[in-house]
């Protein structure tokens, strides 16, 4: 970071000749959202105003925000040596420097100007400082009060009556400054005429001068004299009487400022106790209030309404945790009993030719569909790294899951984005076995059931599915268009590549009903098969095959739930589908012809 000004002096920050201080300008890291969090941008300080630009290179276009000092509040961070935040009202600039050192700088800096700004500042009283000395000097002489006010005038009138003296008080500053120049002026005078005697004695007789122009003094030499300047004689001013007026009206304001302190103190005090009232009747109805949620508390089971799922729930965030934890782990329990109980039935869920699944289609949700398509082939692309804020929360071996922390009205919305790679499959077959509904509930573990409402052509279905209820949450539904499609290559070195979208439509066999929460989804699941050339003259085995798996989900639970349980579920969940999701496919495809 580069700064016009390094000095951390508050002598040396300010500007001999004007008084204020100099102009600070370099880098600092900004926060601006949560999409792209730090940003550098070029920050100045000067005349008590903290502005920002996008570079040092854009100042001419004019700066992006800016910030008056004189309310501000400078807090330096507790734990991030680095960083120190300045707010006015409900403004706040989160801003880092690049090592302490530099933090202390701008701080300092900051604060000097922040001092600087009002009227009681240092060089405030330095451009007034005779004018307050004079006020100084003449208050001491006298406590007495000449002023005519009454004990019972309110504060707003004695300032008002401040107003007056000060004004007076002006007006007889500037009659002694000419009383006082005019003596100076007189003074200068009298040495000159002075001098001139002493010439004219060197040049003439003495005797030629009349006595009268001379007084003897007690040596018996001769002086000039001449006449001493009354006390109106300069400008007609009276020099006494203007001393004496000055002298009372200093008092004036001093008993006035005494009368106002009075009033101020008495004010405070009523305030004190209307305060202090106030803090009583709080702590009254918090007791209250803590007394009537425990017995609320004792009154209600444990499970009923008031510890459902919404932002009034009585549960707390942990102990809600805690029960969704524990119905997961009890799911997990009984689906691992009847895997191993039942024995799945051999299903002949053969996939349509490459050809049926690279059409656009022509029902009615055709072009969204190819919307959605596009959308997540540019999605899937994006690097993850950068301004895009992804959190790696997860990594087993090949596969990585990334979240964007994305919240709208209280409501959790990260999106997730998850990579993979599995062994002995094609991108055909894990799209296929994830789009086929034969075979959903072999592999699916969280549904209830499930139906088809439409059939839209042969690669493009809208289900309708009610999800497994985890106590405290709400039971959840969803109705969604699923559809399956070969991306066609662009060029012959562009591996196969497969997708499998779904995303919420609404339908009017499939309307929202009390009994669930109505969830949306934007899914897609895109699959890429590497082929690694055999050796010799041998035929392409699973061995040579792996497919590349990116998958991408937004889903909007359509309901509040505390925003720490939503992110632990999904890191947990998320990586159990996947691995479940692709054992499944292997075990399926295990000993088959590939399918590409």
């Amino acid at each position: 970071m580069s700064e016009k000004s390094s000095s951390s002096s508050s002598d040396e920050d300010v500007d001999p000749e004007s008084g204020q201080p100099l102009e600070l300008g370099g880098v600092l890291s900004k926060w601006t959202n949560y999409i792209h969090g730090w940003q550098d941008r070029w920050v100045v300080l000067k005349n008590n105003t903290l502005s920002y630009y996008k570079s040092e290179d854009e100042r001419e276009y004019g700066c992006r925000g800016s910030l008056c000092l004189s309310k501000a509040v400078i807090t330096p961070h507790e734990f991030d040596e680095c960083r120190f935040d300045v707010s006015v009202n409900d403004s706040v600039w989160y801003l880092r420097a690049e090592d302490p050192e530099h933090r202390l700088q701008w701080i300092e800096s900051i604060e000097l100007h922040k001092a600087e700004s009002g009227y009681g500042s240092e060089t405030s009283l330095r451009r007034h400082g005779s004018m307050l000395s004079l006020t100084s000097a003449a208050s001491a002489l006298s406590s007495t009060s000449t002023s005519s006010f009454k004990k019972g005038h309110r504060l707003r009138e004695k300032l008002a009556e401040m107003e007056t003296f000060r004004d007076i008080l002006c007006r007889q500053v500037d009659t002694l400054q000419k009383y006082f120049d005019s003596c100076a002026d007189a003074v200068s005078k009298d040495e000159f005429q002075r001098d001139r005697v002493e010439d004219d004695d060197d040049d003439f007789p003495t005797s030629a001068r009349p006595d009268s122009e001379y007084n003897h003094n007690n040596n018996g030499s001769k002086e000039k004299l001449f006449s001493p300047a009354s006390p109106k004689g300069i400008n007609g001013i009276d020099f006494k009487g203007e001393a004496i007026t000055f002298k009372a009206t200093t008092a004036g304001i001093l008993s006035t400022l005494s009368h106002c302190i009075e009033l101020m103190v008495k004010r405070e005090d009523s305030w004190q106790k209307r305060l202090d009232k106030e803090l009583e009747k709080r702590r009254k109805v918090e007791d209250a209030y803590k007394s009537a949620v425990n017995e609320l508390k004792k009154k209600s089971h444990y499970g009923g309404p008031d510890y459902e799922e919404g932002p009034n729930s009585l549960i707390n965030e942990e102990e809600f945790f805690d029960a969704v934890e524990a119905a997961l782990d009890r799911q997990d329990k009984i689906e691992e009993q009847c895997q191993s109980e039942k024995v799945r039935k051999p299903r002949l869920t053969l996939a349509s030719p490459s050809d049926a699944y690279s059409t656009i289609g022509t029902h009615r949700f055709a072009n969204k569909v190819e919307e959605t398509v596009q959308n997540h082939m540019a999605y899937s692309i994006q690097e993850v790294g950068g301004d895009a804020n992804w959190q790696l929360v997860v990594e087993e071996g090949e596969m990585k899951v990334y979240r964007r922390e994305v919240e709208e009205n209280g409501i959790v919305l990260d999106p997730l984005k998850a990579t993979h790679a599995v062994k002995g499959v094609t991108g055909h077959e894990v799209c296929h076995y994830f789009w086929d509904t034969a075979v959903r509930l072999d592999w699916e573990t969280t549904i209830e059931n499930f139906h088809v409402v439409e059939k839209l052509s042969d690669n493009a279905i809208i289900v309708y599915q009610t999800h497994k209820r985890v106590w405290p949450a709400s039971q959840r539904d969803v109705l969604y268009l699923s559809a399956i499609r070969m991306i066609p290559p662009r060029n012959e070195n562009d591996p196969d590549t497969w997708l499998v979208c779904n995303f919420s439509v609404d339908h009017d066999d499939a309307l929202p009903t009390n009994r669930c929460v109505r969830a949306k989804i934007n899914v897609a699941m895109i699959c890429q098969t590497l082929v690694s050339p055999p050796e010799g003259d041998k035929e392409i085995s699973r061995d040579n095959i792996m497919c590349k798996i990116n998958y991408i989900a937004n889903v909007n639970p359509g309901g509040w739930a505390p925003a720490s349980v939503l992110r632990a579920v999904a890191k947990r969940e998320y990586p159990k589908f996947l691995k479940r999701f692709t054992s499944y496919v292997q075990e399926k495809t295990a000993g088959k012809p590939i399918l590409f």
